[in-house]
């Protein structure tokens, strides 16, 4: 089943933001194969720098971060430098958090890439209509 863009658009631009640098190789890989183009931001101690220069269709972000980061700090830095753009929450929980809901275009449960893929394409679909 191909899961990515229509082959005759250009690639949807995802940002993929993780404190994890695996799980950001991992996703990105992912996104990828699926036929966009990612780029991965990492969640560090010293907090998320985002390229405010770029401009992204749709953001994939961990809900979990170590330290002081929390989703909603990241969440709202993101809407802060990409306002508009929708953002889709990976969580190893098994529903959508609550204090993320408001931010959240979608909710995946890690370790489905098939379903990442399918809400991504479907989000973007989104993307593409407005």
């Amino acid at each position: 089943m191909d899961l990515g863009p229509n082959s005759l658009e250009q690639p949807g631009k995802i940002l993929i933001v993780d404190d994890d640098p695996t799980h950001l190789k991992l996703y990105s890989w992912i996104v990828n194969r699926g036929g966009y183009g990612a780029t991965g931001a990492l969640v560090n101690s010293s907090g998320l720098a985002l390229c405010l220069s770029e401009k992204y269709d749709l953001v994939v972000m961990d809900y979990n971060f170590a330290g002081l980061a929390t989703a909603s700090s990241v969440a709202t830095k993101i809407r802060a430098a990409y306002e508009g753009v929708p953002i889709l929450v990976l969580s190893d929980q098994p529903y959508m958090p609550s204090d993320i809901a408001a931010f959240a275009s979608a909710f995946v449960r890690k370790g489905d890439p098939e379903l990442l893929l399918q809400t991504i394409s479907a989000l973007m679909q989104k993307v593409r209509s407005a």
